[in-house]
Parts: structure tokens; C-alpha cells; sequence
């Protein structure tokens, strides 16, 4: 049954828009961890020619949406805790892995990681999701 939830998580990114948007793409998703993948190119660059932080961001946010929510229960975000490391170089690969390190009835927390795929450390977060009871598959 679980695996069945997996597969399905990994569905609704791939149409979700944002993420298409930003061109994420789903790598793995298991028991309180996923992993999410994102070219960096042009179009998320800020003003100074970087990596834009919304980007990153969303990058980890959205590993940390599929990790929390891999035990079938609709979790939330309470709050993310993010800090950039290094800036990435244009055209590379970015993976972001959220690991669940702590859940409970109602919250459950995360220790989420950017690195390109020479290993390179782009950012670090820290996440805490709220458990909201409701079952994915009733919603």
C-alpha cells in the first residue's frame, strides 16, 4: 500500500504546475524521504546573475512536501528553516533529499540538503511539518 502512495505522490508533482514550472522532477520517494531534482538555468537567475533563493527554496520545499507526506496522513508546513551554503553553477543539476528525522501524531520534522551531483552542498534546511489526521486517499 505504500508503494501505491509513493507512485501516486510522484504523480501529482509531475502535474503539479509550479514544479513543472521550474522544471522539478521527481527521483525518489520513500517511507519519510524524497528526493527532487532541478536543472538550474536562465530563468531562475535573480538580479545579480545568481541562483534565485525562491528557487533553491522551492527546490527543497518540495522534497520536504513528498517526504511528509509519504505516510498517507496530509501534513503541512509549520515552518522551514533554510540556509544557503554556496551558489550553484549555471546549467548544473541540483538534488534536494528531505529526510524525516522525528514524527509524531501531530508534527513531524526534517533535515533536507541541496547538492549538485559532484556532491557540492548548495544549501541546508530544517523543516517541520503539522499532521493534520486526514487521510490522503479521503481527501
Amino acid at each position: 500500500m505504500k508503494e501505491k502512495l509513493h507512485r501516486e505522490l510522484i504523480e501529482l508533482s509531475k502535474s503539479e504546475p509550479y514544479g513543472r514550472l521550474l522544471g522539478m522532477e521527481v527521483t525518489d520517494v520513500g517511507s519519510g524521504t524524497a528526493t527532487v531534482r532541478m536543472r538550474v538555468n536562465s530563468d531562475i537567475r535573480n538580479m545579480f546573475g545568481f541562483t534565485h533563493g525562491g528557487a533553491l527554496f522551492s527546490l527543497i520545499d518540495e522534497a520536504f512536501q513528498l517526504a511528509c507526506n509519504t505516510h498517507g496522513v496530509l501534513s503541512v508546513a509549520l515552518n522551514v528553516s533554510i540556509t544557503y551554503v554556496s551558489a550553484p553553477e549555471s546549467g548544473c543539476m541540483l538534488e534536494a533529499k528531505a529526510t524525516e528525522m522525528h514524527k509524531t501524531r501531530r508534527t513531524s520534522s526534517y533535515l533536507c540538503e541541496i547538492r549538485d551531483l559532484d556532491g557540492k552542498l548548495i544549501a541546508t534546511a530544517q523543516a517541520l511539518a503539522y499532521r493534520t489526521g486526514k487521510e490522503i486517499d479521503k481527501l
